[in-house]
């Protein structure tokens, strides 16, 4: 059984409201602002879960497979995605053996996954390499040098929730997977975990930014033509 199918039908819970909605709604305007996802892209979302960010590739006008190890994600994944067009491929599969050709997709995503990834110069190579050339790629996680990540990395709640299994990187660390090829990079959140409702606003999250580190980073490679 994969780690997340015990809690699969609650995931999308956190973010219906507060702190998660609005991680949500950061963490998705960083990542298309850098991955500008185009109608007809053939797009492969890496770690889909619950197909939420599968959902807005597609309401784009991106032809999206997402791809999971947990079936009861893609379950969710699936149920959510009913009469979505372009229609949404889910698939059970691994990452470090993706089975596609070479240089099959337009862009290949993944959002807040890295963290359970053991391998992730692994992953990202063989990501890489279903990458069509000009294609890129971009990949969302949790910063490990952030008030997010210190919380993430406490005992106290990785006891209690999946990310017991988890391990985090800094930008430097995501920008080292490939340096060659990287095109950009940004970050999010700066808002911390324990933030009162009063305090979760766009105009917070700016005034932050100019002093604290971001929660959640992404980073973005192209391959050479």
């Amino acid at each position: 059984m994969a780690v997340f199918d015990i809690i699969a039908k609650d995931y999308d819970e956190w973010y219906k409201g507060g702190i998660g909605k609005f991680a949500d709604q950061a963490e998705t305007c960083l990542a298309f602002n850098l991955f500008s996802p185009e109608k007809h892209h053939r797009v492969l979302d890496v770690g889909c879960g619950t197909g939420n960010f599968s959902l807005k590739l597609a309401g784009y006008g991106c032809e999206v497979t997402g791809i999971d190890l947990s079936e009861e994600m893609l379950a969710q994944a699936r149920h959510k995605a009913e009469g979505i067009k372009p229609e949404i491929l889910f698939k059970r599969m691994d990452v470090y053996n993706l089975e596609f050709p070479d240089n099959h997709f337009d862009g290949v995503f993944s959002m807040a996954a890295f963290e359970f990834i053991t391998q992730p110069g692994k992953a990202y190579s063989e990501m890489f390499r279903v990458l069509k050339p000009g294609g890129r790629l971009l990949i969302g996680t949790i910063n490990r040098d952030s008030k997010w990540g210190e919380l993430y990395l406490s005992k106290g709640f990785q006891e209690n929730s999946v990310f017991k299994y988890a391990s985090f990187m800094t930008m430097e660390q995501l920008k080292d997977l490939d340096r060659e090829n990287l095109k950009g990079f940004g970050e999010c959140l700066f808002i911390p975990p324990d933030a009162g409702s009063e305090s979760i606003s766009w105009e917070e999250e700016k005034r932050l930014s100019l002093t604290e580190r971001g929660g959640f980073i992404c980073a973005i490679w192209e391959k050479p033509l």
